[in-house]
């Protein structure tokens, strides 16, 4: 196992900070601005960002014909399915209790290791796997209870992580010469490209130019969240395992529900803040714990 390095740590918990207070950020932009066209503005508004810094650090993004097919099979997954399912869900939800599901992911990214990479997973993994379900049907018991719920935000939330945390292992196993930041650049113009096209599709009418607020939020997003956060996420990914690279992830969720009724005022239900306990729970199952008993 790679163990995790200071540097690796503090990169670790600037990924926490930033990712967690996105969620209330993402939730004001989205508000009243086509989600899928948000998302692809912030994904596109990094680009010249990575370009440069990979001018900067001397860093080639000359790829070859046989890397269009490395580069497609992650970005499907870690990029497009991820950001458009993702997004969509966060205009139907609280910022709140999206966070909760998409941070599902490292549970999602064990079963994955399962399903398709015939990993195995202990007696504790399933522990976790069944706390993550409890939270997960105990929020959508309560959207489906609701009539003014939104059931199909929770359904496309739980899409994008289980697409991100295969991705994750996905991205651990795949061996390329390719550098992190070329790899994280021709992804995300493939996920701009591909989210263009879906905007065009589902929300051309509601095309418009951002106001100062939702402005604001597509910067921050484009050079804190793709930028640094997308590019440091991919480089853990690569050299560490899941579980090592998941670990600041316990703490995103927790962020997104106080953050979330901090910003914009949200009110955490009792199912919020159970959810959040078995999902935590779940995931401390999986991520907290010798890389030796938990996937052989």
């Amino acid at each position: 196992m790679t163990s995790l390095t200071r540097k690796d740590w503090i990169l670790l918990a600037l990924l926490t900070i930033c990712w967690g207070i996105n969620w209330p950020i993402m939730k004001m932009a989205v508000q009243d601005f086509p989600p899928i066209a948000f998302r692809t503005l912030c994904i596109t508004g990094a680009l010249p960002v990575l370009w440069l810094a990979a001018r900067m650090q001397g860093i080639s993004l000359r790829i070859t014909r046989h890397d269009l097919g490395t580069i497609s099979a992650l970005a499907i997954p870690n990029m497009i399915i991820w950001n458009t399912c993702m997004i969509v869900g966060v205009k139907m939800l609280s910022s709140g209790r999206a966070a909760i599901l998409g941070y599902t992911m490292p549970i999602w990214a064990v079963l994955s290791g399962l399903v398709f990479f015939r990993d195995r997973i202990t007696g504790l993994g399933w522990c976790g796997i069944g706390l993550a379900l409890s939270g997960a049907l105990l929020l959508l018991s309560t959207e489906f209870a609701n009539m003014a719920g939104r059931p199909l935000g929770s359904v496309l939330i739980l899409i994008a992580a289980a697409a991100w945390g295969y991705g994750t292992v996905l991205m651990r196993r795949t061996k390329t010469a390719i550098p992190t930041l070329a790899l994280t650049f021709w992804m995300m113009v493939m996920a701009s490209v591909c989210m263009a096209i879906i905007s065009t599709c589902l929300e051309y009418r509601l095309w418009r130019l951002p106001t100062a607020g939702e402005t604001a939020a597509i910067s921050y997003n484009a050079l804190v969240i793709f930028s640094f956060g997308q590019v440091t996420w991919f480089s853990l990914a690569r050299k560490l395992p899941p579980i090592a690279s998941s670990l600041s992830v316990m703490m995103i969720p927790v962020l997104g529900v106080f953050s979330g009724a901090w910003i914009l005022h949200e009110t955490p239900h009792w199912q919020d803040y159970v959810a959040m306990l078995l999902i935590l729970a779940a995931m401390s199952t999986v991520l907290l714990k010798p890389r030796a008993s938990a996937i052989k």
